[in-house]
């Protein structure tokens, strides 16, 4: 496929491209900074000028396409995960600014070009945990995608209302566009640089409901996304199968979400934060854990 990735220099972003880029996909980063990997080409816009954003959706991606003398050629997917990438960045109204209006252009462009699948990246904060003032528990356990989204910072907000806005395009033009709500993105060499302090304090991750994604199975959802057709609109939560801490689900639970009700059944090593939709309905399967790369100190 010829796909446009918004934000492909970014932490989640050049995972992803590299996973996209090695599955046979051409890919033109658009971004404000280029991503210096083979294959991928570079447009250096921002994405909350709509004249830039309209200009660079319909293209050419390097000057290869120029050959063909067959017109200018058109993207068969857009991925969107340029954005402000958390709170205390910028100001609060900057980051809501920028991660709205980047997404209203960049799905207005794309709908109006007749691009007919958009995967955009939503978050974890939807649910109002991350950011937090003080402890927010869940309302349940495992959060899945029907969980209350009751943000109460500029970052979360700005998520909610993407997720609205492309639920308002999705179903004036019937494409398919897909919301990622993208938890902790986990980068292959923090597992031994940062999860022993995990290890050693689980409640660092309270905060991300004790779940991770690898950057590596955040590229393969993304993939999976652009492989499956006529979904309309939907959104997934993006996590590895297992908690980022080595204490057990029963552990956690007891210490951190005593009362807090339990759907179903959880096992000892489950993520809290349930990817079963993605599973179900794209067919995502995690291959990374920190397990593979750290001993588990429980089983020491």
């Amino acid at each position: 496929m010829r796909i446009l990735f918004t934000g492909g220099a970014g932490k989640a972003g050049h995972h992803a491209v590299a996973y996209l880029v090695a599955q046979g996909h051409r890919v033109l980063n658009v971004d404000k900074t280029p991503l210096h990997m083979e294959g991928v080409d570079n447009r250096i816009i921002d994405v909350t000028d709509a004249g830039q954003v309209y200009d660079v959706m319909m293209s050419y991606a390097a000057p290869d396409e120029l050959e063909s003398g067959e017109g200018m050629p058109t993207f068969d997917a857009v991925v969107h995960f340029a954005a402000v990438p958390r709170v205390m960045i910028t100001s609060d109204n900057e980051c809501f600014r920028v991660n709205t209006l980047g997404t209203y252009n960049i799905l207005d462009a794309a709908v109006k070009f007749g691009i007919r699948k958009v995967i955009f990246a939503s978050s974890e904060t939807t649910y109002g945990i991350c950011f937090a003032d003080g402890e927010r528990r869940p309302v349940y356990l495992p959060i899945d995608e029907d969980h209350p989204t009751e943000p109460e910072d500029s970052y979360a907000m700005s998520k909610v209302v993407n997720e609205a806005t492309a639920l308002g395009f999705q179903q004036r033009s019937g494409f398919d566009i897909y919301g990622l709500r993208i938890n902790n993105v986990i980068e292959p060499d923090e597992y031994k640089k940062n999860f022993p302090a995990y290890f050693a304090n689980p409640a660092q991750r309270r905060r991300n409901i004790f779940a991770y994604i690898d950057a590596r199975d955040l590229g393969q959802m993304v993939d999976c996304c652009l492989k499956t057709d006529g979904l309309g609109y939907q959104v997934f939560n993006v996590s590895n199968d297992d908690h980022s801490v080595a204490d057990t689900s029963s552990e956690l639970i007891a210490r951190f979400y005593d009362n807090v009700p339990i759907k179903g059944e959880i096992g000892e090593t489950e993520t809290f934060y349930s990817n079963a939709r993605a599973k179900s309905l794209v067919g995502f399967q995690p291959k990374h854990s920190w397990r593979d790369v750290l001993d588990d100190p429980k089983s020491a």
